[in-house]
């Protein structure tokens, strides 16, 4: 069975956690006794969050680096433990395109992360441990307070991936709820449909990582797996958790347009023709300096795909060209958002339809 806790005494845990040294009880695992080869007991933690399905001996840390067995209970590193403290964003930098467009979003994220991925932008605190990284001290009521002072309507968990400081993000998330303020993840969607659903009670949207469309790749480039985040796109669309696909296209490494033409099939046929997606040029960072940044023409190609396939809002970003980061009416084909940078010059969707011929376009918009 996996340790759960009732609310109150979950509430209890909580209340006493000692955020100053991060350490805070987790969610989501069993434990297996065992001899050593001394013939002594020890109590090895499964860990149940992820599908890493890590078990993990007294004194050590997950694949994340962040949930360790400490006396045969398993404790999460980072809670309360901001890496680098808070930032502000605008939404369309996470990228979510149509999630209350123009807002400004409260962003935070820990150290540690669930996926090696060779390409990562954010490896300074995705690929660290606790400690390695300038980390600050915000419980989830700060940080609910600092969105209310900042007139943040939404916050992110974002910058490394939120399922490995599941309990800090949950906490946070349940009190913003309460506030008023949503809430959004930007993930890699690699985490076990259990605490996903559970999640899903408390997040308003989600920007899902989709890496490409090859298990070889996945293993290759991310030491993880497809078919987990295929599932989790799914339960977000089932759990009516609005969200938007990223695919980042790396030169001669998951930019086969046969793979993006199964992908955007996919896409259509699981999560629906209006779901947004965005292609993103990649650049030479972290393992992967010796790979070229990503052609414009491959950008091009895969929003050309995309289109003919029959999905309705298709961007391009980290590029500087023109309109492929402006939202159609599928209907019409006005321009009913224009951005700019990141910035929104001009909206014409009111009340979630088209200002000019009244379509319903998907998203959350106020």
């Amino acid at each position: 069975m996996f340790k759960k806790f009732s609310e109150k005494t979950y509430e209890k845990q909580l209340k006493h956690a000692l955020i100053t040294t991060s350490i805070m009880q987790a969610r989501y695992y069993s434990t297996i006794e065992q001899k050593k080869s001394n013939g002594e007991k020890e109590v090895v933690v499964n860990c149940k969050l992820c599908p890493r399905d890590c078990k993990i001996k007294e004194g050590q840390v997950g694949f994340c680096n962040v949930r360790k067995n400490v006396n045969g209970k398993l404790v999460s590193l980072v809670y309360g433990k901001a890496a680098g403290g808070l930032s502000i964003d605008p939404i369309e930098k996470k990228p979510l395109f149509h999630f209350m467009p123009g807002n400004q979003v409260l962003s935070f994220g820990t150290v540690g992360c669930n996926l090696r991925c060779k390409n990562c932008q954010n490896y300074t605190t995705s690929q660290m441990k606790p400690g390695q990284e300038f980390e600050k001290d915000f419980s989830p009521k700060d940080i609910v307070r600092v969105a209310k002072e900042n007139d943040c309507k939404i916050i992110a968990y974002t910058y490394n991936e939120p399922t490995i400081f599941f309990e800090y993000m949950i906490d946070t998330a349940k009190l913003a709820k309460k506030a008023g303020i949503k809430n959004i993840i930007v993930s890699n969607g690699y985490i076990n449909e259990e605490p996903l659903r559970e999640l899903c009670k408390y997040i308003d949207g989600a920007n899902i990582d989709l890496k490409g469309y090859n298990e070889i790749f996945y293993g290759k480039i991310t030491s993880g797996t497809l078919a987990p985040i295929l599932k989790s796109l799914k339960i977000l669309k089932e759990e009516g958790v609005f969200e938007e696909v990223t695919n980042l296209l790396i030169p001669s490494i998951n930019d086969d347009l046969a793979e993006i033409k199964k992908m955007c099939d996919w896409v259509k046929e699981n999560l629906g023709e209006t779901t947004p997606i965005h292609f993103s040029a990649f650049y030479p960072t972290y393992k992967l300096l010796n790979i070229p940044r990503t052609p414009t023409t491959t950008l091009l190609n895969a929003y050309d795909i995309a289109k003919q396939k029959g999905l309705k809002h298709v961007y391009l970003g980290n590029i500087t060209t023109r309109d492929y980061d402006n939202t159609t009416c599928p209907n019409c084909n006005n321009t009913i958002i224009e951005r700019l940078n990141y910035n929104v010059i001009e909206n014409n969707i009111l009340k979630g339809k088209c200002k000019f011929c009244q379509t319903p376009i998907n998203g959350v918009w106020e």
